[in-house]
C-alpha cells in the first residue's frame, strides 16, 4: 500500500479494478480546509487518462509490473513476434495493441515486455536506436541555416526530422520515447 502523499511520477497503483501509471503529481495546500493530492493517472492498458483528487492519507495498493527482455523476430501482417531468449518460448501480440513503440525498433533487437498479473500490455522498445536513413532529400551546400530540419525515412519505415547536412545512407541516433534525432553514428 501507498499512501497518496507518497505519489510520485512512473507509480503503478491499482484503483477501481484497473492498473493506472502516475503522469503528474500535485500536492495542493489551499488556504482554507485540508490539503489534497491532485493527480493524472494514465491507464496501462486502454491508455485513457483521468484526472483524480486524492487525501494525502488515502492509501492505495500498488500494482507490480513485471518487465521481461525479449527478442523482436519479424512482423506477420497485424502480429508482432517475439521469443524470450531464455526459455525460447514465442509470443505473437497484435499490432493494436502496441501502438507506435515499435516503430523505431528493428529485427533481433531486445525490448522489455510490460505485464500485470500474467497478462501483457505493453512493449517497451530499447531508449535509444542507431538505424539507417533510407530515403531523405540531398542537402546543398550553403543550407546551414541553425535548426534547420528536413524529414527522412529510416530503415523501420519511420519518419524522422533531421538536420539538412544528413543524407541518405548516414547511421543516425534516435531517442525513441521522443522521436527525436540525437546526432549521426
Amino acid at each position: 500500500m501507498i499512501s497518496a502523499g507518497d505519489f510520485r511520477n512512473g507509480i503503478t497503483i491499482e484503483l477501481e479494478g484497473n492498473v493506472y501509471q502516475i503522469i503528474e503529481f500535485q500536492h495542493v495546500k489551499p488556504g482554507k480546509g485540508a490539503a489534497f493530492v491532485r493527480t493524472k493517472l494514465k491507464n496501462i492498458k486502454s491508455g485513457g487518462v483521468v484526472e483524480k483528487t486524492f487525501r494525502p492519507t488515502e492509501k492505495c495498493p500498488q500494482a507490480r509490473i513485471d518487465r521481461r527482455e525479449m527478442q523482436y523476430l519479424y512482423a506477420d501482417g497485424d502480429l508482432y513476434n517475439f521469443m524470450d531468449t531464455e526459455n525460447f518460448e514465442q509470443m505473437a501480440m497484435n499490432a493494436a495493441d502496441i501502438q507506435d513503440s515499435m516503430k523505431f525498433v528493428k529485427e533481433n533487437e531486445m525490448v522489455k515486455m510490460l505485464s500485470h498479473n500474467g497478462s501483457v500490455f505493453a512493449v517497451e522498445p530499447p531508449l535509444f536506436v542507431e538505424l539507417e536513413i533510407t530515403e531523405t532529400e540531398p542537402g546543398f551546400k550553403g543550407d546551414t541555416a541553425t535548426g534547420a530540419t528536413k524529414p527522412a525515412t529510416v530503415e523501420t519505415g519511420a519518419t524522422v526530422y533531421v538536420p539538412l547536412f544528413v543524407n541518405q545512407g548516414d547511421k543516425i541516433k534516435i531517442d525513441t520515447r521522443t522521436g527525436e534525432y540525437l546526432s549521426r553514428v
